[in-house]
């Protein structure tokens, strides 16, 4: 962990920036998220003739596990779970699950505007990187969605060619091999042969984690662990959550990925 109270002028232009996408660049409470509670919700009624749609709360609890950064995951885990809850177990393939999913994440059009993911809000601007840029901070995406997703939300925000290690391009978080992959092609593309100083911003456990184990993975350089509030957690929750996110790794958590500028003092 990096033990400095602050990253230097001086050293910010050794530094490379990280992001996660989902919840950091972007809201999905309306996007993954609902099609997440829809795809459980559509599976538990034709195969058990019930009603069950898992809350926002209870697809928090089961992310705060570490292992279900996947939403095509969680989602055919929440339905395991509750046919365990009757015990019984769940007929479900995961390849119906990420039919189901994507035809209410992407929709029908082959443009996606009829997807929930047409709807999804910008959190990020592209003033926001052009000013990592001017700061000489190397910056690039390290995402669990797919390529065609996390591409999809970059192109809105006018990035050209960002480094970007999506969900077909290493094993998922909290492995930390995508997140050093980033970094590496970070460095080549604008010849930063001397970082010293990795940050990573996420708002999950997981992305917390891939930092954790990041360090033991390739301790060249000091890492940051960045987690941000998503916008689906509320005012009330907001603490609970932060105190998840310190438990798992963060060292510092800020409510929105436009709090961390070139002037912050990364460990308060």
């Amino acid at each position: 962990m990096i033990e400095t109270s602050k990253i230097d002028s001086q050293r910010l232009g050794k530094s490379i920036f990280v992001f996660d996408i989902d919840g950091v660049i972007r809201d999905v409470s309306g996007s993954y998220r609902r099609a997440l509670a829809d795809t459980v919700e559509y599976f538990v009624k034709k195969l058990a003739n019930a009603a069950y749609r898992p809350t926002s709360e209870e697809i928090d609890e089961l992310k705060a596990e570490g292992s279900w950064n996947n939403d095509w995951e969680a989602s055919q885990e929440l339905i395991k779970r509750y046919f365990h809850e009757l015990g019984k177990e769940s007929q479900v393939s995961h390849e119906a699950i990420v039919e189901y999913f994507q035809g209410r994440y992407r929709g029908s059009n082959s443009d996606w505007s009829d997807g929930y993911i047409a709807l999804e809000p910008l959190i990020a601007t592209r003033e926001y990187f052009q000013e990592l840029s001017a700061a000489a901070i190397g910056w690039g995406f390290f995402s669990g969605a797919t390529r065609a997703s996390a591409s999809y939300v970059l192109q809105r925000l006018a990035i050209d060619q960002p480094v970007l290690i999506a969900m077909e391009d290493a094993a998922g978080k909290p492995d930390p091999t995508g997140l050093l992959l980033a970094v590496k092609q970070i460095e080549l593309k604008q010849s930063k042969k001397s970082t010293k100083v990795v940050v990573y911003v996420g708002d999950t456990v997981a992305d917390m984690l891939t930092v954790v184990k990041a360090r033991a993975y390739d301790p060249n350089y000091e890492y940051v662990a960045v987690g941000v509030i998503p916008p689906h957690v509320t005012e009330d929750l907001r603490d609970r959550y932060t105190d998840l996110l310190k438990k798992s790794g963060a060292d510092l958590v800020l409510g929105s990925v436009l709090e961390l500028t070139p002037q912050l003092d990364l460990l308060r």
